[in-house]
């Protein structure tokens, strides 16, 4: 039996890059920016609220958290166990912010018709407020439902507990209502170590200082719509970003505001600092002349708050109608101004006052920033739900992707880890400190294009790693193929997958004394040898195509000894053995009646690297003559004087012979449509010229060999071409007969002799040419 050609040597798969790696699925592995994997923090998930939207957390000293959300609006207590009570459900449409104060005090704020709620619990009996003495409605219609789900029959038993489960109104706290500004959102909300609670607002870009006493007064007054985001330095500076102009703000504890950064972006959504003094700010959006953006983002918001007062579930994929006037925004989740266009920037701004970019995304939108208990700085981001940690100017880490849409916010868990928060669906997760103890990444699928043999895999990295291969025949994975086979990477063992047209990898990093580590995995395989393809053969008479420029080191195809013909070669063997997926410039052509051109494209499955030869044949032969060989081009130009006057056939034949070992080759060949030459020009025979009663009688045959005449002209005296018909005044024949008279002046009568000059074409624009002198009797 013979064995099936294989294609030019062995290839490899290698997967090193994060543009590679981030085609793949990572469960607990981390996607280095410089390429690699590793292990990725430990990622729970502490609680599901029913809200679809979370705006902001805050955690206290006990490690309680605290939570702003929307759709339903409330503020949630979570312990860090997970178990979940609402403490606060006021009537307005989101709870978008949310601090905690000295001694358990919580503040929240609200939008729209932004207000600042006090809630305090009450540690002996029942306060007043709406959260005590009188449940909403929503926690009414709760407990009417666990009535009736009490009288059901013991087989719905299952739904009962689903619904205990669910957060109950605590009693024990109370809210009131600390500040209104009468502006329409809040959106942050910072305490100092005095007690001073700093509230930003929207619709008219404002900072409100609240003392631990309860005072407020106008703290900033922007030329901003909103202020977004706050933060507090060490020397007690408010650090504010703004929505409009994405402006990041530093403001002295008396109210005088400096502008420390103007962003390329439109809002800041998220700021952080550091122990050195830097500050980091996240931007999105793209700037828009004029201030509508700022009304139409507000606008969506107020949109965003209608959907939500009708939400009791959370709904991934919410669709926001805005509000008349506004801006449309696609995807779930909104900021003011539609961040969601032109991506993210982080941004660090030095305690010098210097700014510089540390970190791009054209996906994805930073919602939140914070510092983990390494140091790293975390973006939390929708809509894709990715944590990055930012290691350095554009060095960072994939870190995880949540099952949900978007990350919104982080706070400090017990033991140096971090809560973090999500929209789409509302829900709280732990991150870190410590790495998973196991993680998984499966490779996107690799299609080789052709049934291949998998042989030995190569692995860079360090650690308990382990490596698993499989194979198939249909793109899908699940659609049956090999099962999952470990591959034995310390011994260079061949992954032992069967022959199939796809492959994918998969490897399980394990925490131990090595921290584990993937830098590149490298499958090795060798594809069967399939022929190459001529698509199309042209010949062109009367075309010459010229080289074109190569780059350095690449052949111009000049003629190869021994060919039976001279001629010029080109198309570039950087092309020659390509595929369709390769770029092919057109080839230059001009017009040249003495030169036949020879145009073909081709192309090769196993991408081989391809050499054409090229033959002729004439009408009634047998025998494929050489023309040219050895060509790595698809175009070759010759002389038409080479060929008698005939019909023709050109065939092209191709071999992938420069990639395989003698023997091995594989050819296809392809012949053009037949084509004619004709060089030698049409002969005039048999002429007479005569003047007979003023008129010159002009008689003449004209013969071709090949090919029919195509017309006859004539002049008299220099005058003048003019057409002639033959005798038989269709011109369709290799041989015809002209007689005519051509009328001459009175002028012209007069003269001693006249000049007849007639030139004859064939079909191929063959000239033949003859003269009369004519006599007057």
């Amino acid at each position: 039996m013979v064995p099936a050609a294989l294609a030019q040597g062995t290839r490899t798969w290698e997967q090193s890059q994060f543009d590679e790696l981030t085609k793949g699925t990572a469960t607990g592995v981390a996607i280095e920016s410089v390429g690699g994997l590793e292990l990725a923090p430990g990622f729970k998930t502490l609680y599901g609220t029913p809200s679809t939207y979370i705006w902001g957390i805050a955690a206290d000293g006990a490690g309680d958290l605290f939570v702003a959300a929307g759709a339903p609006a409330r503020v949630y207590r979570i312990t860090p166990d997970g178990t979940a009570t609402i403490i606060f459900e006021p009537q307005e449409l989101q709870v978008q912010a949310v601090t905690v104060g000295p001694g358990g005090v919580i503040y929240a704020g609200t939008a729209p018709d932004g207000k600042v709620y006090k809630i305090e619990h009450r540690r002996g009996g029942v306060g007043e407020g709406k959260t005590s003495s009188e449940k909403p409605d929503s926690a009414k219609g709760s407990e009417k439902s666990k009535d009736k789900s009490a009288e059901k029959d013991s087989d719905k038993d299952k739904d009962k507990d689903k619904e205990a489960a669910k957060p109950s109104l605590d009693p024990n706290w109370s809210a009131t209502v600390y500040f209104a500004p009468g502006t329409k959102y809040i959106w942050d909300l910072v305490l100092d170590r005095a007690g001073n609670l700093y509230v930003a607002t929207g619709d008219h870009g404002e900072i409100y200082k609240v003392t631990a006493r309860g005072e407020h007064s106008l703290f900033f007054k922007s030329d901003e719509t909103h202020i977004r985001t706050l933060a507090l330095d060490g020397q007690e500076n408010v650090i504010a970003g703004s929505d409009g102009s994405g402006l990041v703000y530093r403001i002295s504890p008396a109210g005088e505001g400096f502008v420390l950064y103007s962003a390329p972006k439109k809002e800041i959504t998220a700021l952080a600092l550091d122990h050195s003094g830097n500050i980091y700010a996240a931007a999105v959006g793209e700037k828009r002349a004029g201030p509508g953006g700022n009304a139409a983002g507000a606008a969506a918001m107020m949109a965003i708050g209608a959907n939500a007062a009708n939400a009791t579930t959370p709904t991934p994929g919410l669709t926001v109608t805005p509000a008349p006037g506004a801006t449309a925004l696609t995807g779930p989740f909104a900021f003011p101004g539609g961040g969601a266009n032109g991506g993210s920037d982080v941004y660090k701004i030095a305690p010098d006052g210097s700014p510089s970019r540390i970190w791009t995304s054209h996906e994805d939108i930073v919602y939140a920033l914070a510092f983990d208990a390494h140091d790293r700085l975390l973006a939390g981001t929708g809509n894709r739900g990715h944590i990055f940690a930012l290691t350095g100017e554009d060095e960072f880490s994939d870190l995880l992707k949540a099952p949900a849409s978007q990350i919104t916010g982080f706070a400090a868990a017990p033991g140096g880890a971090l809560y973090a928060s999500s929209s789409n669906l509302g829900k709280l997760f732990i991150l870190g400190p410590a790495p998973e103890t196991e993680g998984t990444y499966e490779s996107d699928v690799f299609d080789a294009k052709i049934f291949s043999r998998w042989g030995r895999a190569e692995f860079r990295g360090e650690g308990n790693v382990e490596l698993f291969a499989r194979s198939g025949n249909v793109d899908n994975p699940d659609r049956n193929w090999s099962a999952w086979r470990k591959v034995d990477w310390n011994k260079g063992a061949e992954t032992g997958i069967p022959p199939a047209r796809y492959a994918q990898w998969k490897a399980v990093l394990h925490s131990g004394s090595a921290k584990p580590a993937v830098e590149s995995v490298t499958l090795n395989y060798l594809s069967k040898n399939i022929a190459p393809e001529i698509d199309e053969v042209t010949v062109q008479v009367g075309t010459r195509y010229s080289p074109m420029p190569r780059a350095s080191g690449l052949s111009i195809g000049a003629d190869a000894a021994g060919s039976s013909f001279g001629g010029t070669s080109f198309g570039g063997s950087a092309f020659g053995g390509s595929t369709g997926a390769h770029f092919e410039s057109p080839v230059p052509s001009s017009h040249d009646r003495d030169a036949i051109g020879v145009k073909w494209s081709a192309h090769d499955e196993n991408d081989d690297q391809l050499v054409y030869s090229v033959y002729y044949r004439g009408d009634g032969e047998t025998r494929w003559l050489l023309l040219k060989d050895n060509l790595s081009d698809k175009a070759y130009s010759f002389d038409a004087s080479l060929l008698p006057d005939g019909g023709y056939t050109v065939k092209v034949m191709a071999s992938d012979a420069p990639s395989h070992s003698p023997g091995e080759a594989l050819m296809a060949e392809r012949e053009s449509r037949r084509f004619e030459v004709d060089t030698t020009p049409p002969r005039i025979e048999n002429l007479t010229a005569d003047v007979e009663s003023g008129q010159i009688h002009v008689r003449f045959r004209a013969e071709d060999g090949f090919s029919p005449i195509k017309k006859a002209e004539f002049s008299v005296d220099a005058g003048e071409w003019k057409y002639v018909e033959p005798v038989g005044k269709i011109s369709d024949a290799k041989v015809e007969e002209y007689d005519f008279k051509v009328e001459v002046g009175k002028d012209a009568s007069a003269a001693s002799e006249h000049v007849v000059v007639l030139r004859v074409y064939d079909r191929y624009e063959n000239l033949g040419a003859a003269k009369a002198l004519v006599k007057s009797k």
